[in-house]
Order: structure tokens, then C-alpha cells, then sequence
């Protein structure tokens, strides 16, 4: 099983990195630094953080208990939950010609059905309003461990899915710090793990959504720190532009939005995914982008490649 290093651009400037949409950085900066609330999603990461404040406040009790199989519990049932009203919009958003959300559907649900069909994707399934698990995760992990931008990042921000999980490992393995999200942003903010010197079992344990929450400090966005690189995880991406789409919540772009906020990352932050080569699609239409979304800058995929590509390279 080979993986392979897709390197999306090599000479744009730091605002034009990825080599679509003009000063997309620029302007995702704009919304994000000005602390205007002209902006839809900046009212949204205001929301985001009063509720994780009180989470963090409640969580930093010294007389506090962590239930973890209460907490998993609860996570999965309102996972579920979420799912299914996904589902329902995302029926209504894709049969309504005039949604400017329905092409983004079509692309998801093809790409779900594809690897459903093909048995390539991992627990949990069925992977739909999911990031999908896809087979070859931890090798495209591993990989993506080797760049060297990896290799020098003092601080990692990784997406909490499953087919991320292993990047996960390897950032805290690698004595590195972790800041993830809680799933969906739903019981706090993020969580900032350190394990510079741990037992492996440990590490593998805070990996998971109930480890990050149990082992994890909440931070909110008053937060002083600087994130090196930023992982995420699609549901399809276009290897030439960069262009992605998650799974339809838009927490990719939320969470890039909070970083910014605070000043934890810029236009030069380093953006990567790891996907199974049936995920890389070349019909995003990159006009029909909105300025939140956000692209990614290097691909890594854990299978042999059928496809091929000039812009495919060693890194």
C-alpha cells in the first residue's frame, strides 16, 4: 500500500498560498481580526465561546469528577442526533435548485455512497454526515508525520474524527502539544494536551473524544498561544486547488475562525488533510466558494494511486 504526498502549489505568497480565490486569506483575516459583528460566523464563535467559558470555568473544579462513560454516552447520543437532523437538511438543501449549499451535497453523497459501496471505509459506518474513516488512515498518518513541518511544530491542531485519530497519537507521542476540539463544539471549546514524557496507553486513551475531555486543559479564546500546524479532515478535496468540503457543520471553518480570533495562527499557518484517494474529487467548482471556507494547502492519501497528477510530487 503506497501513500503518497500531494503538494498543491510551490511560489504563492503568503495571502495566495493555495493559488485559488485572490486574497481569500486576506479577507478570511479581515472578518476575523476586526471583531465586527457584521459577520454571521463571528456571531457564531461569540456563542461558541460564552458557552465554553462556562464549561471551562465548571471543568477547572478541583472537586470536579470526570464520568467518562457517562460522557461517551451522552457524546454518541447526541452524535446521533445530530446526524440524523443533518440528514434531513442536507435533503432539503440538495433538492432545492436554488441553495447555493446544494452542489456541495451532491459531491458528499457521492463520495459516501462510493466508499461505502467499495468497502473502503472504517469503523464507524455508515459513513455518512461523517469525516469518513477511510482504510489506509494510519499509514497516511504516518506519513504525514515525515513532513517537515510536522517534523518542527511545537503545537498541532487536529480535527477529533476517527481517521485523524492516529495524527493525534503522533503529535503527543512526538512530545508535541495537541489542541482539538471538542466534537462539535458541544460541551466546550478546546482541549490542550500536553505529554512530553507519558505511559503509551495513556496517550492512545487521550486520542479519543472522552481521553481529550478527561486529560485535556478547555481553553477559551482568551488564550495566549500559537498553533504551528493545523490537520483537518474532508470529505472530499480537490488536489489542484485545495479546495475541500467537510461534512456539511462547517466546524473546519468555525475552529479556523476561533484560531484566528485569537491570534493562534496566520495566513502562513501550514493546512493539511489526509483522505483515501476515491476522496479526491476535481469538480469543487471554486467560484461557488464562500470567503469562510477553508482550503487546504497539502493532501496526504493512504492507498495506491489510481490517479495522476502533474502537481503530485515528494515533498
Amino acid at each position: 500500500m503506497e501513500v503518497q504526498l500531494l503538494k498543491l502549489s510551490s511560489s504563492f505568497s503568503p495571502l495566495t498560498r493555495i493559488g485559488f480565490i485572490p486574497k481569500r486569506h486576506l479577507h478570511f483575516s479581515s472578518i476575523y481580526r476586526s471583531k465586527s459583528a457584521d459577520y454571521p460566523l463571528l456571531l457564531v464563535i461569540k456563542k461558541k465561546y460564552n458557552q465554553s467559558r462556562n464549561f471551562t470555568t465548571a471543568s477547572r473544579r478541583k472537586d470536579a469528577i470526570f464520568d467518562e462513560e457517562a460522557y461517551e454516552a451522552e457524546r454518541l447520543r447526541l452524535d446521533a442526533a445530530a446526524r440524523e437532523s443533518m440528514a434531513e437538511k442536507s435533503e432539503i438543501e440538495a433538492t432545492d435548485s436554488g441553495d447555493p449549499k446544494a452542489w456541495k451535497w451532491t459531491i458528499r453523497k457521492r463520495i459516501w455512497n462510493l466508499m461505502e459501496a467499495r468497502d473502503i471505509a472504517q469503523f464507524p459506518r455508515p459513513v455518512h454526515h461523517r469525516i469518513p474513516n477511510f482504510v489506509g488512515a494510519n499509514i497516511a498518518a504516518d506519513k504525514l508525520s515525515e513532513l517537515e513541518v510536522f517534523k518542527a511544530a511545537n503545537c498541532v491542531k487536529v480535527n477529533p474524527d476517527t481517521p485523524q485519530k492516529q495524527v493525534r497519537f503522533l503529535t503527543l507521542n512526538g512530545g508535541k502539544k495537541l489542541i482539538t476540539p471538542q466534537p462539535r463544539l458541544r460541551t466546550g471549546f478546546f482541549s490542550v494536551l500536553e505529554f512530553s514524557v507519558s505511559n503509551p496507553s495513556t496517550i492512545k486513551e487521550a486520542c479519543t473524544s472522552a481521553g481529550a475531555a478527561k486529560y485535556g486543559r478547555p481553553i477559551g479564546l482568551e488564550e495566549s498561544i500559537k498553533v504551528d500546524l493545523i490537520v483537518i479532515g474532508s470529505v472530499a478535496v480537490d488536489p489542484k486547488t485545495g479546495a475541500r468540503l467537510g461534512k456539511g457543520e462547517g466546524f473546519a471553518e468555525l475552529e479556523y475562525g476561533m484560531l484566528r480570533y485569537m491570534g493562534a495562527i496566520d495566513d502562513s499557518t501550514p493546512i493539511v488533510t489526509t483522505v483515501h484517494d476515491e476522496q479526491l474529487v476535481d469538480d469543487i467548482p471554486v467560484e461557488k466558494l464562500q470567503v469562510h471556507d477553508v482550503p487546504v494547502d497539502i493532501v496526504y492519501i493512504g492507498t495506491s494511486c489510481r490517479r495522476k497528477s502533474s502537481v503530485r510530487s515528494e515533498y
